[in-house]
């Protein structure tokens, strides 16, 4: 069968067009979209090094923010600019989002050179294939891919959101621990000087063993406590440094506050929560995405199922004792499916896209219940914190200075003074610990404000052992 002398050269220009229409991806565009869509979380710090120059300036900054105390905000910027963590999530979305470019695209013409003697006789032959299925599918596979690009890009902002939350929440862990091994250290001091003192007492006949022996048990238990809470401080500080990326060098020089931020004036509203949350979540449109990918899939698969068609030009040329002969033609091959249960590939792709669409229907179902729980958490834990600053810790000022002048006035012994001295202690660090929750309720609903929902269970603050001190 002839072909007409520019059917190669149709197949070509067919190619061509096609491939001139292929999915374009933009790592720097990525990017900036990126930032704009968890712009709270990100403050357009959000970069792939790439240069000298860019590894050079993020050393640079890097060195000024751990020059002086690292406050939450800082710690962000200096994770998302120094963590080589965030640098390998990045190159791994470009070559994500690459990989999906490439899909939707169609595979490249074939060409087959073969060359065959006989005698006097030599034979060239040059075969040129495309499949026509591809060129067929490729409008669905283009739309295919870049629902998959949407899919891949606010993924990449929800990674993103998530490393930012466990940096905000790790730092408020750090601080917190910081602070305990400070007040763990008093009641230590405190048990120490009651322990040494019932021994005293004991020995020149004015405490009993059982007495003595109760602020020994304290003292070994607030050596315990002691051990516990810096050991906890390291492990937290551990755990921020390994979110912040630092190295060994890096490590040594951080710096973190003495205490936490002091409590807003006023908690968020429910209708400020409600009204941000409800616009652009990434958990909704993550599932948007991964519906309208399934959808597309659905007839490309559907029609790769059925057959497949190869298209291919043919042009050999003969040489027989000087005398040339040329054979121009095409073949095209079609796969006859005898032997494949198109029926079960369909339930196959109806299933998925049944799946995809109820998982879109129950996280905008779930999207308000988890930013209902999560503004709970965090209205729960300001009042908390907000009773311990206005209420407990003035009140058990008060009693401690009235326990002073009780003291002075020999109504209380010494005792009952170091007990009331740990009892004020235990009291600020149920205060610190009240505080801490409410910075962690804080960065878990902005998360989920996000559409980055994470948990958010409230614990009671626990004041510590018993007061040994009042026995006596």
């Amino acid at each position: 069968m002839k072909a007409p002398a520019s059917f190669v050269a149709g197949i070509l220009s067919l190619s061509l067009f096609t491939l001139s229409g292929c999915v374009r991806f933009d790592f720097d565009e990525s990017l900036s979209q990126a930032n704009k869509d968890s712009a709270e979380f990100t403050q357009g710090q959000l970069q792939l090094h790439q240069t000298e120059e860019q590894i050079e300036s993020a050393v640079a900054r890097s060195q000024e923010l751990l020059g002086e105390n690292l406050d939450q905000t800082n710690s962000i910027e200096l994770a998302l600019i120094n963590s080589p963590a965030v640098q390998q999530l990045l190159a791994t979305h470009w070559a994500n989002a690459s990989s999906i470019a490439i899909s939707g695209g169609i595979p490249n013409p074939v060409f087959d050179f073969g060359r065959v003697t006989s005698g006097t006789e030599l034979e060239i032959e040059r075969l040129l294939g495309i499949g026509l299925l591809d060129l067929i599918r490729y409008p669905m596979m283009r739309e295919r891919a870049q629902h998959s690009l949407k899919l891949n890009q606010v993924q990449l902002t929800s990674d993103v959101a998530d490393l930012v939350t466990r940096v905000r929440s790790a730092w408020v862990d750090a601080v917190v621990a910081q602070q305990q091994v400070l007040y763990a250290e008093q009641v230590f001091s405190s048990a120490e000087a009651s322990a040494k003192l019932a021994a005293e007492m004991q020995a020149i006949g004015n405490f009993n063993a059982l007495s003595r022996a109760r602020q020994q048990s304290f003292y070994a238990e607030a050596a315990t406590g002691l051990t516990v809470a810096r050991h906890n401080a390291l492990a937290k500080r551990e755990a921020l440094v390994r979110l912040l990326g630092l190295s060994r060098q890096q490590a040594v020089t951080l710096k973190l506050p003495e205490r936490l931020p002091e409590l807003p004036d006023a908690p968020l509203s429910e209708t400020e929560v409600s009204s941000v949350a409800n616009t652009n979540r990434l958990d909704v449109a993550m599932a948007i995405a991964s519906l309208k990918s399934a959808t597309s899939l659905q007839g490309i698969e559907l029609l790769a199922s059925v057959t497949d068609i190869e298209l291919t030009g043919i042009r050999n040329t003969v040489w027989n004792e000087g005398e040339r002969e040329t054979v121009k033609g095409y073949e095209l091959g079609l796969e006859i499916p005898l032997f494949r249960n198109i029926a079960q590939v369909r339930n196959k792709l109806n299933a998925t896209s049944l799946a995809a669409s109820n998982a879109l229907e129950q996280v905008v179902r779930s999207a308000n219940s988890h930013l209902r729980e999560a503004y709970s958490a965090y209205r729960s834990s300001y009042d908390i914190a907000k009773h311990y600053r206005d209420e407990v810790i003035p009140l058990q000022q008060l009693v401690s200075e009235e326990n002073l002048l009780n003291y002075n006035g020999m109504i209380i012994g010494v005792f009952e003074l170091l007990a009331d001295s740990r009892k004020q202690i235990q009291t600020v660090q149920s205060s610190i610990d009240a505080a801490g929750q409410f910075w962690m309720a804080d960065a878990s609903l902005r998360a989920s404000m996000i559409g980055q929902p994470t948990s958010t269970q409230l614990a009671m603050s626990k004041s510590g052992g018993g007061d040994a001190g009042e026995d006596h």
